[in-house]
């Protein structure tokens, strides 16, 4: 006969033997470089080039930014003609049974794909992603198999869906370098749908629904993309903005909270910007520092692009004084502050290239009595004033590279 304390020891010996196994078992399902914790990454979009990155191949939950691949998948259907914006889309109970954030909607409501598009980018809802879902895969399981297998003909290969919408599952990861892949996919595939991720807000029944993005409208630039939130992924966003024509994208996992996870986008977001201006700058200094120079410079005596009298332009300027001897000019024009003004503009252009120059705005009278004044930069050499006309007129402004010598003008032709 079995004593009650030889018993209780039997149960808990079995007990332990039992946690052993699932903890075996997790072990073997869950990969052992995935954990949820913070990891960032920022991307140049015109190249692909990663501007900065923190853990960028470290798994972690994606949260509801898993629907950024669900709308990849519909703008896909829509495009092979699948879809259609006004094809209406049928709730199932299962659709309507998944929990907040959610639309509401009810077993046998239908919604279209355009307002299904725009409740996923708005109000993230779970019940709308799963009837997309099932929509296009059948079940939400089949779905997923899609999304997964998407994932991998993208290049993101550390990303495995286990649902349409984010909603907690051990086996849902993925990186922050394979949302970057994600969301430079959609610029380079699907351009024509990118303008719904800028939505503020989506009206649904009556009621208004804002974008959880809170740096659309605040943060220059930013026109998407998708936040994310679970508690075992923190504080997710994918962002991308775009400034003087140059687009970067940035993804943030795990942050602690919705304001700190902006706040450090921001900061992201504004050294990126930093270092493509400076890579760009870069890039100009290498094409112009290769650019070749006229063989030969025309010596022109009173030349006819010059319209004013060149007694009265040296008595005005003496630039046999500046270091260099080579002027550039950037217009000549009737009122002072549109000469200054045009001076700023190019000094922040071709800043790099003007260092160590000496800006100025020259009244001239003109033989017929009318002043114009000169916009110049002075004190350059031949092959630095060269190099700035070059970066000038690559923006539209107006450049002329002239030498005064001897009370003679030399004019370096392109």
């Amino acid at each position: 006969m079995i004593s009650l304390k030889t018993l209780g020891f039997r149960v808990t010996a079995v007990t332990f033997i039992f946690t052993l196994v699932l903890v075996g078992l997790f072990s073997f399902v869950l990969p052992k470089d995935s954990f949820a914790g913070y990891a960032s990454i920022v991307v140049d979009v015109d190249n692909g080039e990663v501007l900065r990155a923190r853990n960028a191949d470290t798994r972690n939950y994606p949260a509801s930014l898993t629907k950024i691949m669900t709308l990849y998948m519909t703008f896909e259907a829509l495009d092979k003609g699948r879809l259609k914006m006004t094809s209406r889309l049928k709730t199932s109970k299962r659709a309507a049974g998944q929990t907040p954030s959610k639309l509401g909607l009810k077993r046998g409501d239908t919604i279209s794909v355009k307002q299904a598009i725009l409740a996923l980018v708005t109000k993230s809802a779970n019940d709308v992603a799963t009837v997309l879902a099932e929509s296009l895969g059948g079940t939400e399981w089949e779905f997923a198999q899609d999304m997964t297998r998407k994932a991998r003909a993208l290049g993101m290969k550390k990303t495995s869906f286990r649902n349409a919408s984010g909603l907690p599952n051990r086996q849902q990861l993925s990186t922050v370098r394979d949302m970057s892949i994600l969301a430079l996919a959609l610029f380079k595939n699907y351009p024509q749908y990118y303008h719904y991720f800028s939505s503020k807000s989506f009206r649904f029944r009556g009621v208004r629904h804002k974008n959880h993005n809170n740096l659309l409208g605040v943060y220059k630039g930013v026109d998407g993309i998708k936040t994310g939130y679970i508690r075992s992924s923190g504080f997710n966003l994918v962002a991308s903005a775009e400034r003087d024509g140059r687009r970067i994208v940035a993804v943030v996992m795990g942050g602690k909270t919705a304001q700190r996870r902006d706040r450090h986008m921001k900061t992201l977001l504004d050294n990126g910007f930093i270092k493509v201006a400076a890579l760009d700058r870069e890039k100009a200094l290498k094409q112009l520092a290769s650019a070749p120079l006229p063989p030969n410079l025309p010596k022109v005596r009173n030349s006819a692009s010059i319209e004013l009298s060149l007694e009265q332009s040296l008595s005005k300027v003496n630039l046999t004084k500046s270091p260099g001897k080579w002027v550039i000019q950037v217009g000549a024009y009737r009122k002072q502050v549109a000469a200054s003004r045009t001076l700023r503009k190019a000094s922040k252009v071709a800043a790099w290239l003007l260092d160590g120059s000496t800006a100025g705005v020259t009244p001239v009278t003109s033989k017929k009595g009318m002043t114009l004044y000169r916009a110049r930069f002075s004190g350059l050499s031949l092959h630095s004033a060269r190099r700035a006309c070059l970066a000038l007129k690559t923006s539209k402004i107006p450049c002329l590279v002239m030498k005064v010598d001897n009370s003679e003008i030399y004019v370096a032709l392109d």
